[in-house]
Protein backbone atom coordinates (compact mmCIF):
# COMPACT_ATOMS: atom_id res chain seq x y z
CA UNK A 1 0.00 0.00 0.00
CA UNK A 2 1.36 3.36 -0.89
CA UNK A 3 2.43 6.03 1.48
CA UNK A 4 -0.41 9.09 1.56
CA UNK A 5 1.21 12.64 1.13
CA UNK A 6 -0.39 15.75 2.09
CA UNK A 7 -0.01 19.28 1.26
CA UNK A 8 -0.66 21.55 4.93
CA UNK A 9 2.05 23.11 4.40
CA UNK A 10 5.38 24.01 2.18
CA UNK A 11 7.66 22.33 4.43
CA UNK A 12 5.10 18.93 3.23
CA UNK A 13 7.28 18.85 0.39
CA UNK A 14 11.21 19.01 0.01
CA UNK A 15 12.87 22.44 -1.86
CA UNK A 16 13.73 19.75 -5.35
CA UNK A 17 9.99 18.64 -4.88
CA UNK A 18 8.66 22.15 -4.88
CA UNK A 19 10.93 23.10 -7.80
CA UNK A 20 9.87 20.39 -9.68
CA UNK A 21 6.34 21.40 -9.31
CA UNK A 22 6.68 25.30 -10.35
CA UNK A 23 8.38 23.57 -13.22
CA UNK A 24 5.57 21.08 -13.80
CA UNK A 25 2.62 23.84 -13.39
CA UNK A 26 4.45 26.21 -16.17
CA UNK A 27 4.58 22.55 -18.50
CA UNK A 28 1.22 22.19 -18.03
CA UNK A 29 -0.10 25.99 -18.31
CA UNK A 30 1.65 26.16 -21.48
CA UNK A 31 0.31 23.15 -23.22
CA UNK A 32 -3.42 24.03 -21.78
CA UNK A 33 -3.25 27.27 -24.26
CA UNK A 34 -1.84 24.74 -26.77
CA UNK A 35 -4.92 22.96 -26.53
CA UNK A 36 -3.69 20.04 -24.99
CA UNK A 37 -6.09 17.34 -23.78
CA UNK A 38 -4.39 15.76 -20.75
CA UNK A 39 -6.82 13.32 -18.37
CA UNK A 40 -4.65 11.54 -15.41
CA UNK A 41 -7.46 12.39 -12.83
CA UNK A 42 -10.24 10.66 -15.35
CA UNK A 43 -12.98 9.13 -13.02
CA UNK A 44 -11.27 10.54 -9.96
CA UNK A 45 -13.13 12.71 -7.28
CA UNK A 46 -12.18 16.01 -5.36
CA UNK A 47 -13.53 16.52 -2.13
CA UNK A 48 -13.76 20.22 -1.48
CA UNK A 49 -14.77 21.32 1.87
CA UNK A 50 -15.43 25.32 2.46
CA UNK A 51 -16.07 26.60 5.91
CA UNK A 52 -14.58 30.23 4.58
CA UNK A 53 -15.91 31.78 1.42
CA UNK A 54 -13.77 31.88 -1.57
CA UNK A 55 -13.56 32.76 -5.36
CA UNK A 56 -10.22 32.41 -6.54
CA UNK A 57 -9.51 28.94 -4.39
CA UNK A 58 -13.03 27.21 -5.62
CA UNK A 59 -12.77 28.13 -9.70
CA UNK A 60 -9.12 27.19 -9.69
CA UNK A 61 -9.58 23.64 -7.95
CA UNK A 62 -12.82 23.06 -9.80
CA UNK A 63 -12.13 23.90 -13.55
CA UNK A 64 -8.08 22.08 -12.84
CA UNK A 65 -10.00 19.07 -11.55
CA UNK A 66 -12.34 19.67 -14.56
CA UNK A 67 -9.45 20.04 -17.35
CA UNK A 68 -7.57 16.83 -15.54
CA UNK A 69 -10.40 14.70 -16.10
CA UNK A 70 -12.10 14.62 -13.18
CA UNK A 71 -14.79 15.97 -10.83
CA UNK A 72 -14.78 18.70 -8.11
CA UNK A 73 -17.75 18.13 -5.41
CA UNK A 74 -18.35 21.72 -3.30
CA UNK A 75 -19.12 20.56 0.41
CA UNK A 76 -20.09 23.43 2.65
CA UNK A 77 -20.06 23.31 6.19
CA UNK A 78 -24.25 24.73 6.03
CA UNK A 79 -25.05 21.59 3.71
CA UNK A 80 -23.20 18.66 5.44
CA UNK A 81 -23.12 17.04 8.95
CA UNK A 82 -19.65 18.88 9.24
CA UNK A 83 -21.27 22.24 10.26
CA UNK A 84 -23.73 20.09 12.81
CA UNK A 85 -20.76 18.73 15.34
CA UNK A 86 -19.65 15.49 13.79
CA UNK A 87 -16.24 14.94 15.00
CA UNK A 88 -13.31 15.69 12.21
CA UNK A 89 -11.94 12.39 12.77
CA UNK A 90 -15.40 10.90 11.58
CA UNK A 91 -15.81 13.36 8.89
CA UNK A 92 -12.37 12.24 7.47
CA UNK A 93 -12.37 8.61 7.30
CA UNK A 94 -16.06 8.67 5.63
CA UNK A 95 -15.42 11.58 2.84
CA UNK A 96 -12.03 9.95 2.41
CA UNK A 97 -13.55 6.82 2.01
CA UNK A 98 -15.30 7.72 -1.18
CA UNK A 99 -12.99 10.11 -2.93
CA UNK A 100 -9.35 10.29 -4.07
CA UNK A 101 -8.09 13.82 -2.74
CA UNK A 102 -9.95 16.59 -0.11
CA UNK A 103 -8.68 19.80 -0.37
CA UNK A 104 -10.05 21.91 2.93
CA UNK A 105 -10.74 26.13 3.48
CA UNK A 106 -11.46 26.42 7.14
CA UNK A 107 -10.06 28.51 10.05
CA UNK A 108 -7.89 26.67 13.02
CA UNK A 109 -4.99 24.95 11.09
CA UNK A 110 -5.66 22.02 13.31
CA UNK A 111 -8.60 21.10 11.87
CA UNK A 112 -6.74 19.96 8.71
CA UNK A 113 -3.90 18.37 10.32
CA UNK A 114 -6.81 16.58 12.64
CA UNK A 115 -8.51 15.46 8.65
CA UNK A 116 -5.69 14.26 7.12
CA UNK A 117 -4.37 12.22 10.20
CA UNK A 118 -7.64 10.52 9.59
CA UNK A 119 -7.71 10.29 6.07
CA UNK A 120 -6.99 7.66 3.45
CA UNK A 121 -6.62 10.05 0.54
CA UNK A 122 -4.14 12.94 0.27
CA UNK A 123 -5.69 16.55 1.96
CA UNK A 124 -4.85 19.97 0.53
CA UNK A 125 -4.77 22.87 2.97
CA UNK A 126 -6.67 25.28 0.37
CA UNK A 127 -6.11 27.91 3.59
CA UNK A 128 -6.49 28.28 6.99
CA UNK A 129 -6.19 30.95 9.94
CA UNK A 130 -2.39 29.80 9.88
CA UNK A 131 -0.78 28.97 6.33
CA UNK A 132 -2.14 29.60 2.64
CA UNK A 133 0.39 27.19 0.92
CA UNK A 134 -1.70 26.84 -2.81
CA UNK A 135 -1.35 30.43 -2.89
CA UNK A 136 2.14 30.73 -2.44
CA UNK A 137 2.74 27.93 -5.35
CA UNK A 138 1.10 30.21 -7.53
CA UNK A 139 3.15 33.44 -6.84
CA UNK A 140 6.61 31.26 -7.25
CA UNK A 141 5.68 29.87 -10.22
CA UNK A 142 4.62 33.82 -11.27
CA UNK A 143 8.18 35.24 -10.28
CA UNK A 144 9.87 32.08 -12.29
CA UNK A 145 7.42 32.84 -15.45
CA UNK A 146 9.05 36.56 -15.20
CA UNK A 147 11.70 36.66 -13.91
CA UNK A 148 13.70 32.96 -13.51
CA UNK A 149 14.91 31.59 -10.22
CA UNK A 150 13.67 33.25 -7.24
CA UNK A 151 16.91 31.62 -5.14
CA UNK A 152 18.75 34.18 -3.77
CA UNK A 153 16.85 36.93 -3.97
CA UNK A 154 15.01 39.53 -1.65
CA UNK A 155 11.08 39.98 -1.19
CA UNK A 156 9.40 42.34 1.27
CA UNK A 157 6.11 41.17 2.32
CA UNK A 158 4.02 44.21 3.95
CA UNK A 159 1.29 44.09 5.92
CA UNK A 160 -0.39 41.76 8.75
CA UNK A 161 2.00 38.63 9.87
CA UNK A 162 -1.17 36.57 9.03
CA UNK A 163 -1.00 33.15 7.30
CA UNK A 164 -0.20 35.23 3.98
CA UNK A 165 2.87 35.99 6.02
CA UNK A 166 3.64 32.50 7.68
CA UNK A 167 3.63 31.14 4.31
CA UNK A 168 5.97 33.38 2.24
CA UNK A 169 8.13 32.70 5.39
CA UNK A 170 7.74 29.08 4.75
CA UNK A 171 8.59 29.81 1.47
CA UNK A 172 11.98 31.88 1.72
CA UNK A 173 12.99 28.56 3.33
CA UNK A 174 12.30 25.92 0.74
CA UNK A 175 12.87 28.44 -2.44
CA UNK A 176 16.06 29.93 -0.97
CA UNK A 177 15.54 33.71 -0.80
CA UNK A 178 14.88 36.45 2.17
CA UNK A 179 12.00 37.26 3.19
CA UNK A 180 12.23 41.04 4.71
CA UNK A 181 8.54 41.53 6.96
CA UNK A 182 7.28 44.86 7.56
CA UNK A 183 3.98 45.23 9.93
CA UNK A 184 2.95 47.35 12.77
CA UNK A 185 3.92 46.64 15.99
CA UNK A 186 1.82 44.32 17.73
CA UNK A 187 0.62 42.79 14.31
CA UNK A 188 3.89 40.41 13.77
CA UNK A 189 3.88 36.70 12.31
CA UNK A 190 4.06 34.05 14.99
CA UNK A 191 7.42 33.90 17.37
CA UNK A 192 7.89 30.40 17.15
CA UNK A 193 7.92 30.88 13.24
CA UNK A 194 10.28 33.39 13.31
CA UNK A 195 13.22 31.90 15.56
CA UNK A 196 12.76 29.07 13.38
CA UNK A 197 12.99 30.69 10.27
CA UNK A 198 15.07 33.34 11.36
CA UNK A 199 18.15 33.11 8.71
CA UNK A 200 15.37 34.01 6.20
CA UNK A 201 13.63 36.56 7.66
CA UNK A 202 14.23 39.93 9.03
CA UNK A 203 11.34 41.99 10.84
CA UNK A 204 10.62 45.70 10.19
CA UNK A 205 8.25 48.05 11.69
CA UNK A 206 9.25 50.44 8.39
CA UNK A 207 8.23 49.53 5.26
CA UNK A 208 10.88 51.79 3.49
CA UNK A 209 13.17 50.15 5.22
CA UNK A 210 11.84 46.67 4.13
CA UNK A 211 11.08 47.36 0.11
CA UNK A 212 14.94 48.88 0.02
CA UNK A 213 16.55 47.34 -3.05
CA UNK A 214 14.25 44.30 -2.89
CA UNK A 215 13.32 42.31 -5.65
CA UNK A 216 9.61 41.50 -5.00
CA UNK A 217 7.33 42.94 -2.63
CA UNK A 218 3.43 41.47 -1.47
CA UNK A 219 0.86 42.44 0.68
CA UNK A 220 -2.22 41.63 2.06
CA UNK A 221 -5.64 42.84 3.51
CA UNK A 222 -5.22 44.47 6.70
CA UNK A 223 -8.29 42.70 7.84
CA UNK A 224 -9.05 39.04 6.78
CA UNK A 225 -12.11 37.35 6.98
CA UNK A 226 -12.99 36.85 10.46
CA UNK A 227 -11.55 40.26 11.17
CA UNK A 228 -14.00 42.48 9.65
CA UNK A 229 -14.90 44.11 12.85
CA UNK A 230 -11.28 45.26 13.75
CA UNK A 231 -11.37 46.56 10.58
CA UNK A 232 -11.21 50.59 11.68
CA UNK A 233 -8.47 49.55 14.17
CA UNK A 234 -6.68 48.34 11.56
CA UNK A 235 -6.84 50.75 9.28
CA UNK A 236 -5.48 53.05 11.88
CA UNK A 237 -2.39 50.78 12.54
CA UNK A 238 -1.60 50.18 8.87
CA UNK A 239 -2.17 53.48 7.54
CA UNK A 240 2.14 54.02 7.21
CA UNK A 241 1.86 50.52 5.60
CA UNK A 242 0.38 50.96 2.03
CA UNK A 243 1.74 49.89 -0.94
CA UNK A 244 2.17 52.77 -3.13
CA UNK A 245 4.57 54.15 -6.29
CA UNK A 246 6.94 55.77 -3.75
CA UNK A 247 7.29 52.53 -2.00
CA UNK A 248 7.60 50.43 -5.52
CA UNK A 249 10.40 53.24 -6.02
CA UNK A 250 12.21 51.92 -3.07
CA UNK A 251 12.61 48.44 -4.65
CA UNK A 252 14.62 47.58 -7.49
CA UNK A 253 13.64 48.41 -10.93
CA UNK A 254 12.80 45.55 -11.76
CA UNK A 255 10.91 44.40 -8.84
CA UNK A 256 7.66 42.50 -9.38
CA UNK A 257 4.35 43.48 -7.08
CA UNK A 258 2.20 40.51 -6.01
CA UNK A 259 -1.30 40.51 -4.28
CA UNK A 260 -3.25 37.05 -3.10
CA UNK A 261 -6.08 38.73 -4.00
CA UNK A 262 -9.14 40.57 -3.13
CA UNK A 263 -7.51 44.07 -3.38
CA UNK A 264 -8.48 47.21 -1.20
CA UNK A 265 -7.32 49.74 -3.28
CA UNK A 266 -5.88 52.55 -1.91
CA UNK A 267 -6.06 50.81 1.26
CA UNK A 268 -2.88 48.39 1.54
CA UNK A 269 -2.05 49.02 -2.02
CA UNK A 270 -2.65 51.91 -4.55
CA UNK A 271 -4.92 51.32 -7.75
CA UNK A 272 -1.50 53.02 -9.34
CA UNK A 273 0.54 50.17 -8.43
CA UNK A 274 -1.85 47.09 -8.68
CA UNK A 275 -2.97 48.17 -12.33
CA UNK A 276 0.76 48.98 -12.89
CA UNK A 277 3.40 47.64 -15.03
CA UNK A 278 5.30 46.28 -11.96
CA UNK A 279 2.21 44.36 -11.24
CA UNK A 280 1.67 40.54 -11.91
CA UNK A 281 -1.61 39.99 -9.44
CA UNK A 282 -3.85 38.58 -12.40
CA UNK A 283 -1.01 36.25 -13.81
CA UNK A 284 -0.55 35.37 -10.08
CA UNK A 285 -4.25 34.67 -9.99
CA UNK A 286 -4.40 32.80 -12.95
CA UNK A 287 -1.79 30.39 -11.98
CA UNK A 288 -3.83 29.04 -9.34
CA UNK A 289 -5.63 27.07 -11.37
CA UNK A 290 -1.85 25.55 -13.10
CA UNK A 291 -0.18 25.42 -10.06
CA UNK A 292 -2.71 23.10 -8.05
CA UNK A 293 -3.03 21.12 -11.04
CA UNK A 294 0.09 20.25 -10.84
CA UNK A 295 -0.34 19.84 -6.99
CA UNK A 296 -3.14 17.47 -7.96
CA UNK A 297 -1.27 15.47 -10.07
CA UNK A 298 1.40 15.16 -7.72
CA UNK A 299 -0.42 13.62 -5.54
CA UNK A 300 -3.04 11.72 -6.74
CA UNK A 301 -0.71 10.15 -9.62
CA UNK A 302 2.73 10.41 -9.50
CA UNK A 303 3.52 10.26 -6.16
CA UNK A 304 2.27 7.71 -4.74
CA UNK A 305 3.57 5.44 -8.01
CA UNK A 306 6.98 6.86 -6.79
CA UNK A 307 6.58 5.48 -3.63
CA UNK A 308 4.75 2.12 -4.94
CA UNK A 309 7.95 1.72 -6.79
CA UNK A 310 10.22 2.35 -3.86
CA UNK A 311 8.32 -0.11 -2.06
CA UNK A 312 8.75 -2.82 -4.93
CA UNK A 313 12.34 -2.49 -5.41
Amino acid sequence: MSQIRHFLTLMDFSPDELKALIGRAIEMKKNFIAGEIYEPLKNKTLAMIFEKSSTRTRVSFEAGMNQLGGHAMFLSSRDTQLGRGEPIEDSARVISSMVDAVMIRTFGHDIVENFAAHSSVPVINALTDDFHPCQLLADMMTYVEHRGSIEGKTAAYVGDGNNMCHSWMNAAKQFGFHLNIACPKGYEPKAELMKGLSDHVTLFHDINEAVKGVDLVTTDVWASMGQEEEQKIREKAFKAFKVDSKVMALANKDALFMHCLPAHREEEVSAAVLEGPQSVVWDEAENRLHAQKALLEALVVAMPKQIDLKEAS
